[in-house]
C-alpha cells in the first residue's frame, strides 16, 4: 500500500520509498524526513485527493499525491 491509499486518522510506517537512486522526487521526500521506518498520521486529504496532509517528527507536511505513490506504508501495529 502506498500513502495515497490512505484516509485522515490512518497512522502508517514508512516501509520504503521508491524511486531510482538519482531521482528527485525520491530525494525531496527523504529530506523533508520520510525514512523508512517514519511514523506518520494522515491529517487531511484534499476533495480529489490532492495534496495530502500528514503529521511526522512533531510537524505537519504537504504531500503531493505523486509522491505519496512513491511511499510505501504499513498500518501502525498495536
Amino acid at each position: 500500500m502506498t500513502l495515497k491509499d490512505t484516509k485522515p486518522g490512518d497512522v502508517v510506517i514508512v516501509l520504503k520509498i521508491l524511486g531510482q537512486r538519482h531521482d528527485e522526487i525520491k530525494r525531496r521526500i527523504m529530506d523533508v524526513g520520510i525514512l523508512p521506518g517514519t511514523r506518520m498520521e494522515v491529517i487531511k486529504v484534499a476533495p480529489l485527493g490532492d495534496p495530502i496532509q500528514v503529521s511526522l517528527l512533531e510537524f505537519d507536511l504537504i504531500i503531493r499525491r505523486s509522491e505519496a505513490e512513491k511511499i510505501v506504508v504499513e498500518y501502525e501495529k498495536s
